[in-house]
């Protein structure tokens, strides 16, 4: 089983407005009600792409419950641990530029933690844990670094996506697959990191450290995967991007999706970069008959080490 948690999910009302003013009453011409979060993201892919997940986290109140009935009817299994902070709504306005307004992450008590560790504790061989998003500072990193330990000693599968310095010390685990694009990667070493080149380098050496695959997406670029044995670069296809919001999520989901059912990471890596090209494309997440569409239109070739300066 693939169990995706999100500890600070939210309601995401996204409205276009053809111009927005500040200060001023603005009318939108279209709104859209969506449950938002990284890894319910990952959730609500896989199901698109034939892939059983159940969906972890924390939610509360009438918008969290909006949040479980809303996967409830996309047939997505939830577990999510009840708290009585009622769930974000994130505001996205989409006009001649983005505004966004976030909402703050939930207060989490001892036991609602420990809650969590019960369910990671409760897992088996052969399954997988992807955590996603942001990750509350009021948390400790050391409780997360335990639910990765518990994760390594029970033979679960550990992916990680989140970025800042709980990504930083994440990463002393043992992380099958972790995807930073290219400014939370140069954050990480304390670098900028400027082309594909620079990306290699240093995502190797979080493979040398311990991490199993890391992609690291390179915008118009593309995408790059290292792995102790080979590394690659995908060429995405092209088209119109509508939405970048869920690529990134994605592209995770399309990986450990076709992974978890070929332990090939050749054909995870373009499924990966076929289903993040196809939520761009989209107003909303992908379809699995856009990823379909898009397998034979994404380029992946070898990189080859010489290529570092």
């Amino acid at each position: 089983m693939i169990y995706t948690c999100t500890i600070s999910p939210s309601i995401d009302y996204t409205v276009y407005v053809p111009e927005f003013e500040s200060g001023k009453l603005n009318r939108s011409e279209e709104v859209h009600y969506y449950p938002g979060g990284k890894g319910i993201n990952v959730s609500r892919v896989l199901k698109r792409l034939g892939i059983t997940s159940q969906a972890l986290g924390y939610a509360g109140g009438f918008t969290g419950q909006y949040i479980k009935d809303f996967l409830k009817n996309e047939e997505i299994k939830t577990d999510f641990i009840e708290t009585s902070t009622i769930t974000r709504i994130n505001v996205k306005v989409k006009s001649t530029q983005e505004t966004e307004l976030n909402g703050p992450g939930p207060e989490l008590s001892t036991s609602q933690l420990l809650a969590l560790t019960d369910k990671v504790q409760a897992m088996k061989k052969g399954d997988w844990f992807v955590l996603c998003g942001s990750l509350p500072e009021s948390i400790a990193f050391e409780f997360f670094l335990e639910l990765a330990t518990q994760c390594e000693k029970k033979g679960v599968r550990f992916v990680l996506d989140t970025s800042g310095p709980a990504l930083k010390q994440l990463l002393k685990a043992s992380v099958f697959l972790v995807k930073p694009n290219q400014y939370e990667l140069g954050e990480l070493f304390g670098v900028e990191i400027s082309s594909v080149s620079d990306a290699f380098y240093y995502a190797r050496r979080l493979v040398e450290e311990g991490t199993e695959n890391v992609i690291v997406s390179m915008g118009g670029d593309g995408a790059l995967l290292v792995t102790k044995d080979f590394a690659l670069i995908a060429k995405a296809p092209a088209g119109t991007v509508v939405n970048t919001v869920g690529s990134g999520d994605s592209l995770v989901a399309g990986f450990i999706g076709c992974y978890s059912l070929t332990e090939d990471s050749y054909q995870a890596f373009r499924t990966g970069v076929a289903s993040g090209s196809a939520t761009a494309f989209r107003s909303d997440l992908c379809q699995v008959e856009d990823v379909e569409k898009l397998l034979g239109q994404v380029e992946i070739y070898p990189f080859e080490e010489k290529e570092v300066t």
